[in-house]
């Protein structure tokens, strides 16, 4: 009775309803008409939806059940009005479908913010590609160029397919992809992936992927699949409410029928009956548990991690123990010199090794020409020894391998007592010196693994480098534990033993890069790949990607899935026992309908607007894990 209680008190200055303004029997009529047509204007929709729904098998929806406590209430005011009592019941269905309303409004709001996000990455969908043939531009649909064809991109254009500048140089805008906001400079020889933006310079690019394969159309596919796999919380809202809706349904008729038979006050007990009909809607916990994955998933993906579904985000949130490739994932997977001895030799050393291997594209070879800083100008005959090294000759005979090539010829020779490969150097069959060969740990790595180790979980790395390799790696870096020189199918079977020794609560996660990582991206709970720089196949594998390729990302990962997962649970815990309370108020008659609509529509927007910060982004900064005591 608010709403015709103002209205009238603002038109004439009494305190009447619309009901009491035609003094007669028929008085009601006229607070009906004008309640019937503003219903009529802002619920349309809504009835139109509950009848849909009924031909299509899907009665017990929230449209149905707002139709039949709006249509009760209009029922039970007329009831009143044609037996000569007050008609209330008409300002109280008018506000429920207000409010429902405005909470679908809500709903609306807070899908297309959380969307928006994911909705962004379609925005990196190459328009066309510039087709070079024969020195003439063709512009043409990405998904017709071919692998080795060549395309131009000017300033300003997306890259549309995945290759290598083979002309030109630019700056290279990959927030996009990677979420990374300072553009990148590349040239001729350097990669470049679909999405990004060419910023300055016109380059041309060899094609290397169909576009089918590039990392735009992977991006593309796996965003929009991701709400197909549902985390636990989701599938235990959608089958909770098939059996919550009929249920209360149910509830409200025996509460409308048997005290109304008992007592013979129909009209109080029907009134009560709607009231818990419209509180009992389980739209709060319909709407909010999925769009709080939503929106955390969206969250994740500004900042380069793209994760493929709730399911996985939920795992993550437990995650506590973590296993590593080395190669690619906690190092660079590029060499690089990191001692010359004796250092007072350093560059006669290098200048001799890099005339030994200008002519080979090992990454060894290239690691030393690139320390040296010069590709050799001299011209010698080079004789590769199988197993050992190279000889090379001219005005004098350079010997550049390992310890076996200075043994064959008779070399005496320091042998190296450190860790990483190591290459002797001699001159004219005597020793000058060696030069240590590391690959280059990740900057960030030993940070991430620190942060996880700190904070209890397990970490472990598998590779497969020799031992003293992959010891050395695990202690600059602080592994709690590591298994060296294994085969591809090893890492499943250490993968496999971790699995059988963890704990019903453990989580395990796998981070990988290469090809050989796919088995055990698919065996982990959850698969972990480093998308910048990682192969299709562990891509493909994976279930989080990490598309910076730093494993610092690990933590923003973790606290996007922890905060998720706090969210979904505070809202199933403060929609339940709201609803909870308020049912058993009105079934007992001490709150109103108007109580009954905060329980359905304002729990609902509290609820919606809570799941919208788990839209957030992420920082690096990791939450507190679960102590591992295995760890």
């Amino acid at each position: 009775m608010l709403f015709d209680k103002l209205l009238i008190k603002t038109i004439t200055g009494n305190d009447y309803t619309l009901s009491t303004v035609i003094t007669n029997k028929y008085g009601w009529l006229l607070a009906f008409g004008i309640y019937l047509a503003v219903y009529l204007v802002i619920g349309y929709d809504v009835i139109i939806k509950a009848v849909k729904n009924i031909f299509h098998g899907q009665v017990l929806d929230e449209n149905f059940l707002m139709v039949i406590a709006t249509f009760g209430a209009f029922g039970l005011a007329i009831y009143n009005g044609v037996s000569g009592k007050n008609a209330e019941g008409f300002d109280e269905a008018l506000a429920v479908l207000l409010f429902y309303q405005v909470g679908e409004w809500f709903q609306s709001y807070a899908v297309g913010k959380s969307r928006k996000n994911i909705a962004s990455l379609m925005d990196i969908r190459p328009d066309y590609a510039n087709l070079l043939v024969d020195g003439t531009i063709t512009s043409v649909c990405p998904d017709s160029v071919n692998v080795g064809d060549v395309i131009v991109v000017k300033p300003g254009e997306k890259i549309p397919l995945d290759g290598t500048v083979i002309n030109g140089s630019s700056s290279i805008d990959t927030k996009a992809i990677t979420g990374e906001s300072l553009p990148c400079e590349v040239g001729i020889q350097s990669s470049v992936i679909s999405g990004t933006i060419n910023l300055s310079n016109t380059i041309e690019v060899k094609v290397e992927k169909a576009f089918y394969e590039s990392t735009v159309s992977k991006i593309l596919d796996l965003v929009e699949n991701a709400s197909s796999q549902k985390a636990k919380a989701e599938n235990f809202i959608t089958k909770f409410s098939k059996y919550y809706t009929p249920i209360v349904v149910i509830c409200a008729i025996l509460l409308a029928l048997i005290p109304s038979v008992v007592t013979g006050m129909p009209s109080i007990w029907i009134y009560r009956a709607l009231s818990f009909l419209v509180v009992s809607c389980p739209c709060a916990l319909v709407i909010s548990i999925p769009l709080s994955f939503f929106a955390g998933i969206g969250g994740a993906s500004r900042c380069g991690i793209l994760i493929k579904g709730g399911n996985y985000l939920e795992k993550l949130s437990k995650a506590n123990i973590f296993v590593f490739d080395k190669t690619g994932t906690i190092t660079k997977g590029n060499f690089k010199v990191t001692d010359v001895f004796p250092n007072e030799n350093r560059n006669e050393i290098l200048r001799l090794a890099a005339i030994a291997e200008k002519g080979s594209n090992h990454p060894i070879a290239k690691s030393i020409i690139s320390e040296y800083g010069s590709m050799p100008s001299e011209n010698f005959t080079i004789e590769d020894v199988s197993g050992c090294g190279i000889i090379a000759k001219n005005d004098c005979t350079i010997y550049c391998g390992n310890e076996k090539l200075m043994e064959k010829f008779g070399i005496e020779f320091n042998k190296a007592d450190k860790t990483g490969t190591i290459v002797y150097v001699a001159k004219n069959d005597k020793f000058v010196g060696y030069i240590l060969i590391n690959d280059e740990i990740k900057p960030g790595s030993k940070e991430a693994i620190t942060m996880l180790n700190s904070y209890g979980a397990k970490t472990v790395m598998l590779t497969g480098d020799n031992d003293a390799i992959a010891k050395d790696v695990a202690n600059q870096v602080g592994l709690s534990d590591y298994k060296a020189s294994l085969l591809p199918q090893d890492k499943v079977s250490e993968v496999e033993n971790l699995i059988r020794q963890k704990r019903k609560t453990d989580v395990l996660c796998f981070v990988g890069d290469g090809i050989n990582d796919a088995p055990a991206l698919i065996r982990s709970d959850v698969g972990i790949a480093m998308g910048g720089i990682g192969s299709d196949a562990a891509i493909e594998a994976a279930d989080v990607i990490l598309m910076h390729d730093d494993l610092r990302d690990l933590s923003a990962a973790q606290i996007t899935a922890k905060s998720t997962m706090r969210i979904v649970f505070e809202n199933i815990i403060f929609a339940l026992g709201i609803k909870l309370i308020i049912l058993i108020l009105s079934a007992l008659g001490i709150t109103n309908m108007w109580v009954a609509v905060f329980g359905d529509v304002g729990v609902a927007v509290i609820a919606i607007l809570n799941a919208m910060r788990a839209a957030k982004r992420p920082d690096r900064k990791p939450l507190k894990l679960k102590h591992n005591s295995k760890s």
